[in-house]
């Protein structure tokens, strides 16, 4: 998945397909919606609906652990 389809698709759809993401595709995901968070103002309420949609992903995979397999991950592929 290209990082623009995650910031312009219908949100339904990416709902679906963060289920068939990998971890690491769903990290990913996470790093592109907040960066493009800090560069844009215009659209920054559908972008931070979209990183809580990428949030209660990695909630249902790591029950608990809050976004700690993120930050994580994100450490060592900075």
């Amino acid at each position: 998945m290209m990082a623009s389809d995650i910031q312009t698709e219908d949100v339904s759809d990416l709902a679906s397909r963060l289920e068939a993401m990998t971890d690491d595709e769903v990290f990913a995901a996470m790093k592109s919606l907040e960066m493009r968070s800090e560069d844009s103002t215009s659209d920054r309420d559908e972008i931070l609906a979209r990183i809580a949609l990428v949030e209660d992903e990695i909630e249902r995979r790591f029950p608990g652990q809050l976004l700690a397999p993120y930050r994580q991950w994100r450490s060592g592929n900075r």
